[in-house]
């Protein structure tokens, strides 16, 4: 049986977002999308950070803050990515195995993978890829 590889398996290409887009910008880019990761990208692709929708929960305020709705949704409409991603995320190349894609994501405990060849975002490996991965199998199989 062939080897299972990341770029046939990858969803490429893959949403991504500059490093000064706003906060309720990528919030909306990602429920849009039905996405939980953004790569963050300079002008020529290259990767900078990634954002998931657990990040942007975190830089949203608690319910115990003294401001007032107006001086939130300000501070949130001037809030950019490059101020809450992960930078130097952990990525996977296109022709490296599902299996080492899973066992990276195992001991980095990320669900999803930035797909980079030449230091170029050329798609992502998420969870949902390798269990797709695995029902194929199966009904193959069965």
């Amino acid at each position: 049986m062939k080897r299972a590889l990341v770029k046939d398996w990858m969803t490429s290409p893959c949403v991504t977002a500059p490093a000064d887009m706003t906060l309720p910008e990528a919030h909306k880019v990602m429920k849009d999308k039905r996405i939980r990761r953004l790569p963050i990208v300079d002008a020529r692709g290259r990767l900078l950070g990634i954002v998931t929708r657990g990040d942007i929960r975190g830089a949203e305020p608690s319910e115990a803050t003294s401001l007032s709705i107006f001086e939130i949704h300000y501070l949130l409409s001037r809030l950019t990515l490059e101020r809450i991603m992960t930078k130097d995320p952990v990525t996977i190349n296109p022709d490296s195995t599902i299996g080492e894609a899973a066992q990276i994501m195992l001991q980095k405990k990320v669900a999803g993978l930035p797909v980079v060849d030449d230091g170029r975002v050329i798609g992502i490996i998420t969870e949902s890829d390798i269990f797709r991965m695995v029902v194929k199998m199966w009904e193959k199989e069965g």
